[in-house]
């Protein structure tokens, strides 16, 4: 699998407990030494806290950000990392249906915590979520008080399918939203359709959410991390660029 992480500072991660009971683990990188860095929860992909979300994270880390990726799947699969092939989606579309709503936004509270109780991390955080996790990211942004909310490729959210999205869609809780938002979609994602963005673009306008959707031409789902057959190289160093001014104007420039 090709790596292309450039990380600026040295980076240390491992695994850690998070606040709040229920046994829930997750994936912390962050810079090393001393110094002020904001805080980034990241909301992992249908596969689970695997290789390349890790990676995503000490790229997060590298560039100046704590950032935690919490194991959503620890109630039923603590741990799992699963292969990007069809007995992979399946498996990983099992333990999707059995996440529930309130049940996920206390593990994104949890990291939340995590890294407010961190020394050196700023109170104010933020969340960058991929597919699945898109979605837990956009669900968190109404329902908790995160300042900047990266939203990639997120399915679901104008749907009751699964557990996230019940009783009511997700999209239909966007009025909660307190902080930024940035949605980064590709035009030809068939798990988020035109017609879901535009659904998603009108409630965010009605609400008055401070936010801003790209659509990225030619470009499918899973567009993002490096190693996919999906992944396209131009569109994802844009959303990097663009993750990275809205977390550092939102959260506050990294600094020593």
């Amino acid at each position: 699998m090709t790596e292309r992480v450039t990380e600026e500072r040295e980076v240390r991660a491992d695994w850690a407990d998070l606040p709040g009971g229920g046994g829930i683990r997750g994936y912390v990188a962050r810079p090393v030494g001393t110094g002020w860095y904001p805080g980034v929860v990241v909301g992992h992909q249908l596969f689970g806290v695997d290789q390349p979300v890790r990676r995503f994270a000490r790229r997060l880390a590298g560039a100046g950000f704590t950032a935690v990726v919490p194991d959503l799947y620890h109630r039923d699969a603590p741990g799992v990392e699963l292969p990007t092939d069809d007995d992979g989606r399946r498996r990983g579309f099992e333990l999707l249906h059995r996440l529930r709503r309130e049940e996920v936004v206390r593990d994104v509270a949890a990291a939340m915590r995590y890294l407010r109780e961190t020394p050196g991390t700023r109170r104010r955080v933020g969340m960058v979520g991929l597919s699945m996790g898109g979605h837990v990211a956009y669900l968190a942004a109404c329902r908790l008080d995160l300042a900047a909310t990266a939203v990639l490729f997120p399915g679901w959210l104008t749907g009751t399918e699964i557990g996230l999205s019940q009783p009511e869609p997700t999209v239909t809780l966007t009025p909660g939203i307190t902080g930024r938002v940035l949605l980064l979609v590709g035009a030809d994602d068939q798990v988020v359709p035109a017609a879901d963005r535009e659904q998603i673009a009108e409630e965010l306008g009605s609400a008055g959410v401070d936010h801003e959707l790209v659509v990225y031409p030619d470009t499918p789902h899973a567009f993002f991390l490096d190693g996919a057959p999906t992944y396209r190289a131009d569109a994802a160093d844009d959303a990097w660029k663009r993750i990275l001014a809205l977390l550092t104007g939102t959260l506050g420039a990294p600094g020593r």
